[in-house]
Order: C-alpha cells, then structure tokens, then sequence
C-alpha cells in the first residue's frame, strides 16, 4: 500500500541511481561543502563583528567575543553532529510525534513572561544561561521530520481531503498561531514551505496542494496588511530610497555594501558598512558584509557552496526512495528545502529582492541555536546517506531499513 501510494512521486522525481561504482562511507562532496560554509562563516562573523565587540560594554570590549562564542557553537554543533550521526533513521521515524510535540511545548514556554526572553519587541529566546535557545529554530528540522513521518503514515490518505490533509493542516495552523505571537512570521514562512513540500513530495492531491497555496497566498497577504510594521517592511523594500534613514535603512545599506565590493571586493576586513552602519551585520546582514569585503567573486563561491549542498541533498532522498526508504527519503529532501528556502529568503532580503526578514543564513550567520540544528540536520542527512551506502556495498549489518 504504501509503496502504491508514493511510487507515483519516486517515478516522476527520481531517476535510476548508478549504484556500481565503489563507494565510501559517505558523501565527501557534502561534507566537504557544509565544512567550508562553516569555515566562511566563521572567518566572516568575526570580521562582521569586530567593531561591535569593542564599542559594547556587554562584550567587555573585546574584538574577538562574537567569534569565541562562535567558535564554542561550532564546537558544541560538531560534537553533537556526532552524536546524531550515531541514531538509526528508524528511530527517528518512532520519535517524530515525540519532538514535534516536545517542540511546540517549547514555542509556548517562550510566551511565558519570566521564561520567554524579549528582544526588540520579539519574544523568540529562552535563556539557559550559558546561551540562548531559539525555539522556531530547532522547530524547523523537528517539522521536517513530522511531516515526513506524517506523509509516510498517512500514505494511502494522500488523495483524501478530511483523513490525509485536514489532520496536518489543523496542527499547522496552531503552530503557526505560535509562531506569530513572538511574532517570527519569517520562520512561520519556512516551517509552511518545508510542510507544503513534503506533503506535495508524499503525493498530496495537486488540487488541494493548488487550492492550498491560493489560500496561504490570501493569508500571508492578510497578515501583512493587518499588521503595521510588517507593511512598513514591504513598502521601504519597494523604495529603499525613498526613506533611508528610516524604514530603508537596513536594505540602502546592505545594496551600498554590495555596490562597493563589485568583483573583487574591498578585502577581508576593510568594510566599511559593518562600522555600525549595517544593523545586524554578524547575523541577518552577513551575506552584504561577505559582497563588500569578498565581492562578487566571493558571493558566487557561496552561492554555489549552497546550491551543490542543496543538489546532493535531493541525491541523497533519490537513492533513499529508491531502495523505499520513504521516510528517509523524505527527510533529506525535505532538509534541502528548509535549507534552500531560507538560504534564498536571506540572500534576496540581502540583495533586495525580498522584504525584510529576520532569518539567518544558514551555516555562515552568527546564532547558537541556529548552528547546532544547521549542524543536527547535516548529521541526519549523512547518515541517511551512510544508510544508502551500506545497503548498496550490501553491508546491511547494523542498518535498519524504514
């Protein structure tokens, strides 16, 4: 049965693997981009960061704070990368529901005055003391592993309105009542798309997947309207120029950053935009630090960093739903989109295609949350392809098969 339900997507999406060639463990080409994102990212924090380490009185005025703690994130996100590459993709599969639940609790203890830690009007932080939590963060990779599971569970309902869409609709949509009390509508955007996309991969109905993405069309157009600063946001990016010192500001910033590297860049370290012209420039804004100082020459080597990343992603799915491991196939496809979805969101709000919005990019951006769940998600997507792998070179010892 569930086979019948989702071969229509595996025949339309995948191609025939080659599986003769001898294989190693796992796939270099991704670790290997995830590593020099990483090691970007990190050379770019630092650099974004340094004037505002040592005007801070928090920082204690040193140049190097935001790149030690970046550093610490690094570590703490490899070692659990570890660890998560340790777990069988079947025992992530039984404890979907689990975290998914476990995640929306954390989304209303951030709510909770006293525990919810509120910054600039947003209240998406929960302090643990030697850092702090993020919620929709870590909600992203657990939505991505419910919504496979779901899609999986639910197989043969995925032509049925009431029993195969209605149920993850309605937990969507409470979700997404959450997140827009912080508010953080930028993850709200990110958990739809990754909900969306793997349900449409599981073989949702297309017309219920078309008549869907009308109605959140109508609705995220609703919520900007209704609300004043999400509409202040959408006018100063149709003309930055217009005001800009005031709702232009972040993004007539982030295009002089980008205007002043053209091909080659300013060099490492000589922006002049990061001097506390550029708000947030360590974190939402890096990818503009990264086109002043690196150019265009360094933008296109993170462009395409992302986009092989983002490619094998999808490889690594392809060979899962070849050898029906559904879940796993879904879990990697869907990692890649989080990913892709995010990544574009950040860069075009960067390069002023899109409105203004809070999301990092992942893998390079400054965030303690944002690293361990970017580095969580890596780790899950190489051992579903270490699974792939074993069971191709016929080591099926120890590989549970979903």
């Amino acid at each position: 049965m569930l086979s019948q339900a989702l071969s229509r997507t595996g025949s339309r999406l995948f191609a025939s693997a080659d599986t003769s060639r001898p294989r190693t463990a796992i796939d270099m080409t991704l670790l290997w981009c995830v590593v020099l994102m990483l090691a970007i990212g990190f050379v770019m924090v630092y650099s974004a960061s340094i004037a505002m380490s040592e005007a801070e009185k928090m920082t204690g005025y040193r140049s190097t704070y935001f790149m030690m703690r970046h550093a610490i994130y690094l570590t703490i996100g490899v070692v659990g990368a570890l660890i998560v590459f340790q777990i069988p993709m079947q025992l992530w599969q039984r404890a979907a529901p689990l975290l998914f639940m476990a995640g929306g609790l954390l989304l209303v203890l951030v709510l909770i005055p006293g525990i919810g830690r509120e910054v600039n009007g947003s209240r998406r932080w929960i302090n643990l003391g030697f850092m702090t939590m993020q919620p929709s963060e870590v909600m992203k990779l657990l939505t991505v592993l419910y919504a496979a599971d779901y899609t999986v569970r639910k197989a043969a309902f995925m032509d049925d309105f009431k029993k195969g869409f209605l149920p993850m609709f309605s937990v969507m949509v409470f979700m997404a009542a959450l997140l827009l009390r912080q508010p953080d509508f930028g993850a709200l955007v990110v958990v739809t798309a990754i909900a969306m996309s793997i349900l449409f991969l599981g073989g949702l109905n297309w017309r219920v997947f078309a008549g869907l993405l009308v109605l959140l069309a109508i609705a995220f157009t609703v919520l900007i309207i209704s609300s004043p600063y999400r509409l202040q946001r959408i006018l100063g990016f149709m003309d930055p120029w217009a005001d800009p010192f005031g709702k232009g500001y972040q993004l007539s910033h982030s295009l002089i950053a980008f205007g002043r590297g053209e091909w080659f860049g300013v060099g490492l370290g000589a922006s002049v935009e990061k001097l506390f012209y550029l708000p947030e420039a360590h974190t939402d804004f890096l990818m503009a630090v990264i086109g002043e100082e690196l150019g265009l020459i360094g933008v296109t080597v993170v462009l395409v960093l992302f986009a092989t990343f983002i490619y094998r992603a999808f490889m690594v799915g392809r060979e899962a739903m070849l050898r029906e491991k559904y879940f796993a196939a879904l879990v990697a496809q869907g990692i890649g989109i989080w990913l892709s979805v995010q990544a574009f969101i950040n860069m075009g709000v960067n390069m002023g295609l899109l409105p203004t919005k809070g999301l990092t990019l992942p893998f390079l951006s400054f965030g303690g949350t944002g690293i361990l769940v970017n580095c969580a998600a890596v780790a899950i997507l190489l051992r579903i392809d270490y699974e792939n792998r074993a069971l191709s070179n016929g080591q099926r010892k120890g590989v549970l098969k979903v």
